[in-house]
């Protein structure tokens, strides 16, 4: 399928920070989306928690297998849209790569642990992965993605941050933040992906470990409507069974409407090219009924899955670990490799170097500070 006109060309792409010869077998987005696939922050994906953290079971999803549902997701929504599905796989395989271990808890103790030296957002820390962290080539350091690559990965900033962007990269990526534009199509596709993914794999996570039933899933408009649709038409159907082919229903529903919604928004405000996406109100998007349904899921899985006590618990246990871990660092009591021990701005490195941190590896170096064992 052609690209629609509004869609980003990597012929027109604002580029890189460092300017590098064009590849010859593969356009900007595409090279973009390899070099995140070779990373070593890509990999470590593996072992760091979506819901559940990663020793407590081996088919609950990770960061990684949620990134993969994300893009391919959003490639489902991409095609039938003429948008460029290269920009928008990079983009979802790179959105989670500055998030710390344990999830949102983990984000949530080091941003306390930063208050007084900038603070955390795992966004940001993303743009930095790849703009800074990696360390894999001679010339700089970073993965040097093109500017559309890197915009996509910053989905929120804070207007102190995207100051601070804006400083160091004059009408960088930081600029939307601050005169109040929008990011590329492909961007804003990413953003409803991850909710549309996160909320659809939580449901079967939650099921899975016992925490959420069928039954108290018939309060949600949006999951019943598609289980009752699915014993109508089999009866017998095993519960294993019926999880998996409600949640496709819903998956499915909600992929349908976002593309039906988002082509009406681009008619509606004669968008018919890549500049316009950026002066409109955002374009990608559901309908009125469905955006209140899935408002409706998320608020069902806030208060009885990311809220349950067993849950709470567990990642209690994480934060205060990550707030251990940076005391530790921060004071000297544990030694950082030295390629972050060498560098000035102490705290921030610290904060780099948890976040980058594997579950289980956290986990083993919160047992060395200890001499505990972190399950006892």
């Amino acid at each position: 399928m052609s690209r629609a006109p509004y869609a980003s060309d990597p012929a027109a792409s604002r580029g890189r920070r460092y300017a590098e010869a064009a590849a010859p077998t593969r356009d900007a987005f595409q090279r973009d989306r390899d070099r995140i696939v070779h990373s070593t922050a890509f990999r470590r994906l593996v072992y760091k928690t979506q819901v559940f953290l990663n020793h407590e079971g081996d088919l609950f999803r990770t960061r990684l297998t949620h990134s993969l549902e994300v893009a391919q997701l959003a490639r489902s929504i991409a095609r039938p849209l003429g948008l460029n599905e290269d920009l928008v796989e990079a983009i979802a395989l790179a959105h989670d790569l500055g998030h710390t271990p344990f999830g949102h808890a983990g984000q949530d103790a080091l941003d306390d642990c930063m208050k007084a030296h900038g603070g955390f957002e795992h966004n940001l820390q993303s743009l930095r992965v790849v703009d800074t962290l990696e360390r894999r080539y001679p010339a700089f350091d970073g993965l040097n993605l093109s500017f559309e690559t890197r915009e996509g990965i910053l989905k929120h900033c804070s207007r102190a941050n995207a100051e601070k962007l804006e400083a160091q990269e004059p009408g960088g990526v930081g600029r939307r933040f601050l005169d109040r534009t929008q990011a590329s199509l492909e961007a804003q596709l990413c953003n409803l992906a991850d909710e549309i993914a996160y909320n659809a794999h939580d449901i079967d996570d939650g099921v899975r470990s016992g925490l959420l039933s069928l039954e108290a899933l018939a309060d949600v408009p949006l999951f019943e409507g598609f289980r009752r649709q699915t014993l109508a038409e089999h009866p017998q159907l095993d519960a294993r069974r019926l999880l998996y082919e409600t949640i496709r229903r819903m998956l499915s529903a909600q992929v349908y409407d976002v593309i039906d919604s988002t082509r009406a928004a681009l008619q509606a405000h004669g968008i018919d090219d890549a500049q316009a996406v950026r002066q409109a109100p955002p374009l990608v998007q559901f309908s009125e009924g469905m955006r209140a349904q899935s408002t409706a899921l998320k608020r069902f899985l806030f208060a009885h899955l990311y809220r349950h006590p067993q849950v709470v618990q567990t990642t209690g246990r994480a934060q205060e670990a990550v707030r251990d871990l940076f005391a530790a660092y921060a004071g000297g009591e544990l030694a950082l490799p030295a390629h972050y021990a060498m560098r000035e701005d102490r705290h921030r490195a610290v904060a780099d170097y948890i976040a980058g941190m594997t579950d289980r590896f956290a986990m083993r170096e919160h047992d060395r500070l200890t001499g505990g064992r972190w399950l006892a």
